[in-house]
């Protein structure tokens, strides 16, 4: 993890939405940093010191029980590490780590705390931002609840193109069945089953998207309103 020589703040979505005056209380506490594949942001039932506000590359959060694991939601620029900090606790049962190498931006939490404090205008912001990742986290349950393997990686392709630069996923096979929950086989039959309808093109260690448009369809509804309740809930400003 090294600093980034060219910090570029309106990389993120979320800063370029805030006014002048409240990106003002941030600004002089963060810090530009190049993340990792696998870089650690959050640890189950420890203290959330630093919150992230991602520039390029996705991050997972990802719940566990009994040994399994399971993502529950991914931000890219449009959002931050560290809702729980924003809804004013300290820890979660659940993890965050880099699955997508990247950049971002770190901010200690104290610093994220006590500017909500002096800003309501920031607080709602960022309140209204978490409630866009409950959302997010609500279609994840439902897709695992109700989608084919198909669908659900169709959605899972979606989220992560509108979250990089280009056509490219850097992903491998035994991430996404850790990422969906399923047997690498799974994956690889489903991955199969897209390439031969040419909605991707599957290569070793990387996955390019050929058809959004199909993919959209693919995930038959599972894809869609989180991404529009994004829209409203940040009013669109960006």
């Amino acid at each position: 993890m090294a600093p980034d020589p060219k910090p570029t703040l309106h990389r993120n979505r979320l800063l370029r939405l805030m006014s002048a005056d409240d990106r003002a209380l941030l600004e002089p506490h963060l810090v530009p940093l190049t993340l990792e594949e696998r870089h650690d942001f959050e640890k189950p039932n420890r203290s959330v010191k630093s919150v992230y506000f991602i520039e390029a590359g996705i991050a997972s959060v990802v719940a566990g029980a009994n040994g399994q694991k399971v993502e529950v939601g991914v931000i890219g620029n449009e959002g931050m590490t560290g809702q729980i900090v924003v809804m004013g606790d300290d820890r979660s049962p659940n993890e965050c780590y880099m699955q997508v190498a990247g950049a971002g931006l770190s901010l200690p939490s104290t610093k994220l705390r006590e500017a909500m404090d002096k800003s309501a205008t920031m607080r709602s912001l960022l309140m209204r931002y978490a409630q866009t990742f409950t959302i997010q986290a609500t279609y994840t349950a439902l897709a695992n609840a109700r989608g084919s393997l198909e669908e659900r990686l169709a959605r899972w392709l979606l989220m992560a193109h509108d979250r990089i630069d280009g056509d490219e996923l850097p992903l491998k096979h035994d991430f996404l069945a850790l990422m969906l929950g399923v047997r690498r086989a799974g994956v690889t039959v489903a991955m199969q089953e897209l390439s031969s309808e040419s909605l991707i093109q599957n290569g070793r260690g990387r996955i390019t998207i050929l058809d959004r448009e199909g993919l959209e369809e693919t995930a038959n509804g599972l894809y869609g309103t989180p991404e529009a309740e994004y829209k409203r809930l940040m009013s669109g400003r960006d």
